[in-house]
């Protein structure tokens, strides 16, 4: 007989596994592009790059283990939502782009990130395994 909960457990862990490694991975790189990422940041106009880039770093990697290895879910599914958040207003602002090639492109990201976000605010719900 089909074990439903044994199946929902599972697809938790992977999911959950890989929404956080998302969120681990791209914070880490960051460490290996950080001219190019404060550049880019400049350029968007985020407000106090010195700082918001090493805590962008820190809470993507951090907030992202804590997803993959289950803890503290509800805080750290908000967390990474307000940073998804922000990052897609100042980042992905495709709506500041017309006639801009990049347009289409940031407009996927910004849908893209809306979608994880969403997914943040589901993890957010679930209590600690």
């Amino acid at each position: 007989m089909l074990n439903i909960k044994k199946i929902d457990d599972a697809s938790f862990l992977i999911g959950r596994t890989i929404l956080g490694l998302y969120f681990f991975i791209f914070g880490f790189a960051k460490l290996f592009t950080y001219h190019d990422i404060s550049a880019l940041m400049l350029l968007k106009g985020v407000p106090l790059v010195t700082i918001t880039l090493p805590m962008t770093i820190i809470i993507q990697t951090v907030f992202g283990l804590f997803v993959v290895f289950g803890k503290n879910l509800r805080i750290s599914g908000l967390v990474l939502f307000v940073l998804t958040f922000l990052i897609n207003y100042y980042i992905h602002n495709f709506w500041d782009l017309s006639g801009d090639p990049s347009q289409a492109h940031e407009m996927q990201n910004f849908v893209k990130n809306t979608a994880i976000a969403g997914g943040l605010l589901i993890l957010a719900t679930k209590e600690n395994n």
